[in-house]
């Protein structure tokens, strides 16, 4: 049984020093390529089964925080703005299409339709707008990171992932008791490929068939 063309990434990007990979929570990473990094804790590669009480993992911080090479920065409301900023002149100059969106503290969520880009180049691309974004406003020195590496993506393939990661996504902020947030370059869901008026012999219609759905 083949799975159905992928339609949408999942993109998350973490600020720089956050989520390092021995982070107590666990993390995807294999190794630690810091030694004054690899001195706070082991690595578990993947998400701990038991998780590390809140107060764990802020020590961890701010003993990170110490011997990372540029200060570790949470993204304040003035930077979160600069953020959007960012992220909407990529969305707008790549001509992505962005279903959701979700700038966090310390993390970054984004929800785009395929594009001729792979999921590696779109980090790329809007990691980039946001760094000279934030140093063109003198929010970050000029040779500060501002990302802590080229993050993560999970390849969805059917409108019901589509929708369950845009919820999951929009309720990030509101978990952490934030107001909700809303993008102007953000683009409502319509159910594409699937959506009102579709091929119904499409690529990508014919291989959701072919897949029992």
């Amino acid at each position: 049984m083949r799975r159905p063309i992928v339609i949408g990434h999942h993109l998350i990007m973490t600020a720089y020093g956050w989520w390092l990979p021995n982070d107590p929570r666990g993390s995807c990473s294999r190794t630690v390529a810091s030694d004054v990094v690899a001195e706070l804790g082991e690595l578990h590669q993947g998400r701990r089964r038991v998780q590390p009480p809140s107060s764990a993992i802020c020590e961890f911080y701010l003993r990170a925080g110490g011997v990372l090479e540029f200060p570790l920065v949470e993204f304040s409301s003035t930077e979160t703005r600069a953020v959007a900023d960012g992220l909407a002149e990529a969305v707008n100059r790549y001509r992505y299409t962005c279903y959701a969106c979700a700038i966090m503290p310390d993390h970054v969520h984004l929800l785009i339709r395929k594009h001729r880009d792979k999921a590696e180049q779109m980090i790329e691309n809007v990691q980039e707008s946001v760094r000279l974004r934030l140093r063109s406003l003198g929010l970050r020195s000029s040779d500060h990171p501002v990302w802590g590496g080229p993050g993560w993506k999970v390849f969805l393939d059917h409108p019901d992932d589509i929708r369950r990661t845009i919820r999951y996504v929009r309720d990030n902020p509101i978990k952490l008791r934030r107001p909700a947030q809303q993008w102007a370059f953000v683009t409502e869901y319509d159910g594409w490929p699937l959506h009102e008026g579709h091929d119904p012999n499409s690529p990508y219609a014919r291989r959701l068939r072919e897949g029992g759905d």
